[in-house]
This record gives structure tokens, sequence and C-alpha cells, in this order.
């Protein structure tokens, strides 16, 4: 069974307008309104593709219950811990002649409530996938992660990190089945900045000598590179295609490794070009990627 945990879900209220213009009165040509959330987002997907993914986390409020509405209409397992107070949070994601993002802050998270999140936690076991996405409310802990994978240490659940910074390094000590740091980011984490594909190579056998067992590095339309556990390494250019929504893309990728992992008895070459076409179907889609979309785009890289 896969797990994701998404510590502040939102509600993502998506426009589209020709130009925006701040200070003054923007009408939009397209909106939408989805779940938002890197686990949840990775839940959907795997969903799409066709298997089964429990979404974990906090939910709030009128908002939150309209994301357990919308989470079951798309066929998402849920069992958030609800809490008493506020609102789980609104996101506005404005997309012009550049995207702009307003993000609201989500509420507090008592330590009864984490409790009760560690309570869901205990029920894996041995086997199962645990995704840790997404960054880390300014009412919980920041070693959250740390404390979930050392509670969970020694279990046999597979841990996937897709976070930034010492939010990521500080867990390699309980070495995650995979982590998926971008470009950017494998280089924000050392101070410089990536130019070639064995800078970053380098870079990430670095993360696996500090724990990281896989290190799957999204690259946006440079494509991705994945460097495993054996020392292999390998490198996909993107598909070919038109990007409409940046939103959800790496997410995506997650999901896409995962089910091609669990579709080829742990193949990691299958699970990479999975997770490259099944992150491009996201960005080439005003949705989340669909089975069909993802196929399509494996065909022409795999």
């Amino acid at each position: 069974m896969i797990y994701t945990v998404t510590f502040n879900p939102s509600i993502d209220y998506i426009v589209r307008l020709e130009q925006f213009t701040p200070g003054e009165i923007n009408r939009v040509n397209y909106e939408q309104i989805l779940p938002g959330g890197k686990g949840i987002n990775v839940a959907i997907v795997l969903k799409n593709l066709g298997h089964d993914a429990t979404a974990l986390g906090f939910l709030a409020g009128f908002t939150g219950m309209a994301m357990q509405q919308q989470l079951r209409s798309f066929n998402v397992t849920e069992d958030f811990v609800h809490l008493d107070e506020g609102f789980s949070r609104i996101n506005v994601k404005i997309k012009a002649e550049r995207e702009t993002e307003i993000n609201g802050q989500g509420p507090k998270i008592p330590p009864e409530a984490q409790r009760a999140l560690f309570e869901k936690l205990d029920r894996l076991s041995h086997g199962d996938t645990l995704v840790l996405a997404g960054s880390i409310p300014n009412t919980l802990p920041d070693d959250i992660y740390e404390r979930i994978m050392e509670h969970l240490d020694g279990r046999g659940i597979r841990i996937v990190v897709d976070a930034t910074k010492n939010l990521l390094r500080r867990v390699l000590k309980y070495h995650p089945f995979l982590i998926k740091p971008n470009n950017h980011e494998l280089g924000e984490m050392f101070g410089v900045t990536l130019n070639t594909d064995d800078e970053i190579i380098e870079h990430a056998k670095r993360l696996q000598d500090e724990g990281a067992t896989n290190v799957l590095i999204s690259m946006a339309g440079d494509g991705a590179i994945l460097l495993t556990e054996e020392g292999v390494f390998y490198r996909s250019a993107a598909p070919k295609g038109t990007l409409v929504n940046s939103v959800g893309a790496g997410d995506s990728m997650v999901a896409g490794f995962l089910a091609g992992y669990m579709e080829s008895d742990g193949d990691y070459e299958r699970a990479f070009y999975m997770g490259v076409a099944t992150g491009s179907a996201s960005a080439f889609s005003e949705n989340l990627a669909t089975r069909e979309e993802a196929l399509a785009l494996l065909k022409t890289i795999a």
C-alpha cells in the first residue's frame, strides 16, 4: 500500500487571464478549483495510473471539507486528521504573462493532532511505501520529517522524500528509498550552480554518501537524471510538448516512478522513464496526468 503525507494541503484556485495588472480589476478567462499539496498530487496521479494510495495529513474548516469531497470525486482514499479550529489554506495561482502565486497560511496544528497522525502512520507495515512531500507549516516542528522517519525506522517501509535544502538533508541518515530534488535545489544544498550532467551526478552521489538510496533529479525542460543504489545512472531528455501547467509536474514524476517500479517488479530503468513520461504528461495538460497520456509519452522516450 502507498501512503502520502501532506502537512499543509490547500484548495488551489487557478485562474488564467491575458494580462495581470496589480492595483486594477483583472477579469479571468479560465478558472478551476483543485485540491492541492504535493502528497495529494502524488495520490491523485497514482490513482490515475491505476494504483491505490491513501492521502494523510491535516484538514480543517470548510475548505478541508471541500478538499475531502474533491478527493473522493477522484476516487482517492483519504484518512486525514481533522482539526477543530481554523481552515485549510487557499492558494491562488495566477497564470498570465508570468505566473504569480499567493499562498495561504493554513491552520494551527496542535500536539494532539500530531499524535493522531503518528497513530495513523503506525498502521503502515513492511513493504508499504510512504511519500513525504512539501514544505512544513510554521505550526509544526521543523524536524517533523525526521521524527516520522525515526519513528518508522527498521519497519521495512519504503520512504520517498520530496523536500528541499536542510529539510531533505537531515533525513538522509534514515536512508530514504527515493529523494527527488530538482537540479537547482541540488545545487543550493551545496552552495553551487550545476551546469553539466557530470556535476549533477557528482552531487547526487554525495547525497547517496549521506544516506539516500536512489536520487531522482528533475530538470524541467531538460529532462531528468536517476542515480540508482547500484551506482547506475539514467538520463532522459524531456518529451516534446507544449508547457501548459507546471504545477504538479514534479509530484507526477514521483507518482510515475512509483507506478513504474511496482509494475516492473523493481526495474529502475522502467520506473525512471515512467516517471519522466508522467511528469511531462502533467506539464502538457490543464490537469494531472492520466495513464493514457503518460503511456503515449513513454513510447517516445523509452
